[in-house]
């Protein structure tokens, strides 16, 4: 269906248990106060749980190519760990041109991350700002071909940090998309699509946000970000010694709701509907809309830097089309078959393409 400004607008209906959506409490927060949290964790003799928790807030990315912390190995060995991983994953900027060749007769589509690949990884999340270098790659890349921003971030937020119009944003994990409001070149026969995929969640979601930001209060350095159809949970200016008190809110809060799942990212809890959605599912979803979602003379090119990324490189790789670039500066099991290794390097990718479409230009 459609709206008065003639955005189609799509959303699924998903279903749930018949059980209520809401917390068995009627929407009341749960109250666990902190000394008893704490005294939990000490009750706990063997630790087992609450360090599992913290050593995978320790990773908190794509755990790396084999156990341990990479940095703990003789500098040979850590030398040799990372060669082997770039001859897997070589640098997107030194493998351009086989890119560029494999991209022959067919149709670029760019989906890019946000924190880490667009924007540096800044204490502040609110402050994650990109550079007016970075923000003119994108623009112009997205001159020449269709481009998205795919990130967990609330998809009004990301926006306002990116300023671009005539591209796709792609927020909550995908779960909130919004096209360009005017005819563009890729979007020629409607003005805007408007996709969102859990607006049964909302209710929820904000009730658990509200929640979150009550308790949270209590742990120096943590914050929580309301992406409309997710929380996250920052931790990246919490004292380790109180990530066991992070994860016992989390997990405490979220077992009221059992239609809500919670992922990690890179120093962040996630918290999402148990729906089968994710970057990967919006990457494809994208492809449809934009007319190439059963062509083969399509080349998605996928940057991100974080876990939930892995969503969209393990699709391409299973398509056996496009490639995935990963934005590390150590090794780290992926699904991608590029790497970069900081967003200063995604924007130098960036310029290169678009230098490279225009001298292709240029010769026809």
């Amino acid at each position: 269906m459609s709206d008065a400004k003639g955005n189609i607008s799509l959303a699924i209906r998903v279903p749930v248990s018949s059980q209520s959506l809401f917390s068995p409490g009627g929407g009341r927060c749960i109250s666990i106060p902190r000394k008893k949290l704490v005294q939990k964790i000490e009750a706990d003799p063997t630790q087992t749980r609450i360090n599992s928790w913290i050593e995978a807030m320790r990773a908190s990315s794509p755990t790396r190519t084999r156990p341990g912390n990479i940095s703990s190995l003789p500098e040979s060995d850590e030398e040799d760990e990372y060669s082997s991983w770039m001859a897997q994953h070589p640098s997107a900027l030194s493998k351009f041109e086989e890119i560029a060749k494999s991209s022959t007769g067919k149709q670029i589509v760019m989906f890019l991350d946000y924190d880490g690949t667009l924007s540096p990884i800044v204490e502040n999340p609110d402050q994650a700002y990109m550079t007016d270098e970075m923000r003119d790659a994108v623009k112009g890349v997205a001159r020449y071909f269709p481009t998205a921003i795919v990130t967990g971030r609330c998809r009004d937020k990301v926006r306002r940090f990116v300023k671009l119009p005539g591209i796709y944003y792609a927020g909550s994990h995908g779960m909130d998309i919004k096209g360009p409001s005017k005819k563009y070149k890729y979007n020629k026969n409607n003005k805007g699509v408007l996709f969102q995929a859990a607006n049964e969640f909302l209710p929820m979601i904000d009730q658990v946000s509200k929640c979150l930001v009550e308790k949270m209060r209590e742990v120096a350095g943590a914050s929580v970000e309301n992406n409309k159809f997710c929380v996250s949970v920052h931790y990246r200016c919490v004292d380790p010694k109180d990530w066991g008190i992070v994860a016992e809110y989390v997990t405490s809060i979220l077992s009221e709701y059992p239609n809500l799942r919670l992922t990690q990212g890179r120093k962040v809890f996630e918290i999402r509907p148990t729906i089968k959605w994710d970057k990967g599912k919006a990457l494809e979803f994208l492809l449809e809309s934009l007319g190439f979602g059963h062509s083969d003379n399509v080349l998605p090119i996928y940057i991100g830097d974080d876990r939930t990324d892995e969503d969209a490189f393990k699709v391409l790789r299973e398509k056996g089309q496009g490639f995935g670039i990963l934005v590390s500066k150590v090794p780290k099991e992926t699904s991608a078959t590029y790497s970069l290794q900081e967003p200063s390097e995604v924007g130098k990718f960036l310029g290169r393409l678009v230098q490279w479409k225009q001298m292709s230009l240029t010769r026809k």
